[in-house]
């Protein structure tokens, strides 16, 4: 069974949001984290605002470093969850989820292939985790306060949700990789 695998950049202080504004380095460990979990997926979920930004820029990369992802993220098939938009096809292999997000999750996780990566979509990831559907939590914490003003990963009414540290290492920028599985 495929699993749902989400990475995201994340402050000292729980902020997920914009690390190109708080984010100070991007080393070799963590490109290396990031192709390995390119080599292991092979679809994309995101939510809306993820989405959007993205399926502005993305089709547009033809050259440079970024390159490899694109043509990566490009081709792969990107699943939107959002109960707001109601066409996705400005961003080929992209496909609407319905509403009901736990039973979209069961038929992708179902289906053949590489793991699903979770991209950005810091609202989605909160509402996997909430509803026990995202298996793998890889967070790189960079040393640094973020500060006020950006989206924190959990809110402070989150629901109590148990983790499971299951690898974790610290990058030549002093960036922590941690791999969490949820507790079930």
């Amino acid at each position: 069974m495929r699993k749902l695998v989400s990475g995201l950049f994340y402050s000292l202080d729980g902020v997920a949001e914009a690390p190109d504004q708080w984010q100070f380095a991007f080393d070799d460990e963590m490109g290396a984290a990031l192709s390995r979990t390119i080599e292991s997926t092979d679809a994309v979920m995101m939510g809306r605002v993820t989405f959007t930004d993205w399926a502005g820029y993305w089709p547009n990369v033809t050259e440079g470093e970024d390159l490899d992802f694109a043509n990566w993220i490009n081709n792969a098939p990107k699943y939107v969850a959002s109960t707001t938009l109601t066409d996705v096809s400005a961003w080929q292999n992209s496909t609407l989820l319905g509403s009901d997000l736990a039973a979209e999750v069961a038929r992708l996780k179902a289906g053949e292939g590489k793991d699903i990566a979770v991209t950005g979509s810091i609202g989605l990831v909160r509402s996997l985790v909430e509803q026990d559907l995202l298996d793998v939590l890889e967070l790189y914490i960079h040393p640094v306060v973020a500060g006020g003003g950006r989206k924190k990963l959990f809110a402070d009414d989150a629901s109590l949700k148990k983790l499971q540290l299951v690898d974790s290492y610290a990058t030549s920028s002093g960036v922590v990789a941690a791999t969490y599985h949820p507790v079930r």
